[in-house]
């Protein structure tokens, strides 16, 4: 008679081999899964470039190029328009303060010349007019007052007469009455007269006052149109090289124009243009340097101008020692501008890579040195050499500093 086995329950040895399958099937599904959340790429090792992360001394500086300038520039203008009949000076010659360059002719200042020459010769021959008849009628008053007062004294002497006549009963009253009023009147008379002289000599010593006023106006006149005839002959107002020239004989220039310049080459400064992302760190008295004839030239920033034009602004340098020697105006170099003192940092190579990330993140290859992952970093300044890293890498890492415009958008590269 059969017996009825009873069914075990639990997990037996022979469900072990299902469950270890099942676990790894799940594992395997995963990995799967996790390898294709990143996307991934092949790039061949000899197209990309591969730099070692250091931490090192970081020197904060920028390259820029200057041109050399005179240290200072004087500006010619024609102070006077006029045609050009002479040119003594040409370009590049040594000028002293004072040396004639050109030499303009202007008739119409001539004859503006002759003409307050003349107004003045009549201004002058008007006045010595009123200045002999202000004599002659000065001469007359007093001749008129001499006069007057004669009249005044017989008049008097003839009414005094009278009066003592008259009170004896000697002579008409009617003689007595025409005795007094003639003394009245002579009288009268003096006093009018007197009163005239002054009032003709207050008035004829305005008019020469205001004639002598006019005489110096006129005369000031004259010598500054006479100092514009000085002005026809362009002069150097210091000494140095002229430089360029902007004048031939027989232009005609205007007043005002522009003819050239005057360097001085008691020494010499350097202008550079930067591009604007650095116009919050550039500031005067920065510390610069530049090399030639295997020697190191220090130089320091004089101004910085604050126009901005095409996404540049301009800087003056000078230099704070000795300057290179045989240096020309025009001539440009290679200048180190430092923007801060040097400092320990976790420094990366330039590289392409910048373009594409900004900065933001780069790929850093794992230990095995077979794949590179996309990683969020954080950089500071830069300098012709270095990136400052600030965050997201150590020294020893190895990153990809190759451009990364074929690279898309893969989290993963798998370097063969």
């Amino acid at each position: 008679m059969d017996t009825i086995l009873k069914k075990k329950k639990g997990m037996q040895k022979k469900h072990i081999p299902y469950i270890i399958g099942s676990v790894l099937v799940i594992a395997l599904a995963l990995f799967v899964a996790i390898q294709n959340h990143k996307s991934s790429l092949n790039v061949e090792l000899d197209k990309i470039t591969i730099e070692t992360v250091t931490k090192g001394e970081f020197d904060d500086y920028i390259t820029v190029i200057g041109q050399v300038e005179p240290i200072t520039t004087i500006y010619l203008d024609a102070l006077e328009g006029g045609r050009v009949v002479e040119r003594y000076i040409e370009e590049g010659e040594m000028v002293k303060k004072g040396d004639v360059i050109l030499k303009l002719e202007n008739r119409e200042l001539y004859q503006t010349i002759l003409i307050s020459e003349t107004s003045l010769a009549e201004k002058e021959n008007y006045l010595r007019t009123a200045r002999i008849n202000f004599e002659v009628d000065r001469i007359q008053s007093k001749r008129n007052l001499l006069e007057n007062k004669l009249q005044l004294s017989k008049a008097t002497r003839k009414f005094e007469q009278n009066k003592k006549l008259f009170e004896n009963q000697l002579i008409a009253k009617e003689e007595y009455l025409q005795a007094e009023e003639d003394y009245m009147y002579q009288k009268e008379l003096l006093e009018i007269n007197k009163q005239k002289a002054v009032s003709d000599s207050l008035i004829k010593v305005k008019d020469i006052v205001q004639l002598e006023a006019d005489m110096l106006k006129m005369r000031k006149a004259l010598m500054y149109v006479q100092e514009r005839l000085d002005n026809l002959l362009v002069k150097a107002s210091i000494d140095g090289q002229l430089g360029m020239l902007n004048a031939e004989i027989g232009q005609q220039l205007g007043q005002g124009t522009s003819l050239g310049q005057i360097n001085v080459l008691s020494g010499y400064k350097v202008q550079a243009l930067i591009d604007e992302h650095y116009i919050d760190r550039i500031m005067p008295d920065l510390t610069a340097s530049l090399n030639r004839q295997d020697k190191e030239f220090n130089m320091r920033v004089r101004k910085v101008y604050p126009e901005v034009r095409q996404g540049q602004f301009k800087i003056e340098l000078v230099f704070t020692d000795s300057i290179p020697e045989n240096m020309r105006t025009g001539q440009t170099y290679h200048i180190k501008l430092r923007m801060g003192e040097p400092a320990e940092a976790i420094l990366v190579p330039q590289g392409a890579f910048y373009q594409s990330t900004g900065g933001q993140w780069i790929y850093v290859l794992d230990k095995s040195g077979k794949t590179a992952l996309k990683r969020n970093i954080k950089i500071g300044s830069k300098n012709p050499t270095y990136f400052e890293v600030l965050e997201g890498l150590q020294p020893g890492e190895k990153v990809i500093t190759s451009g990364y415009e074929l690279f898309g958008d893969n989290d993963r590269l798998i370097l063969k």
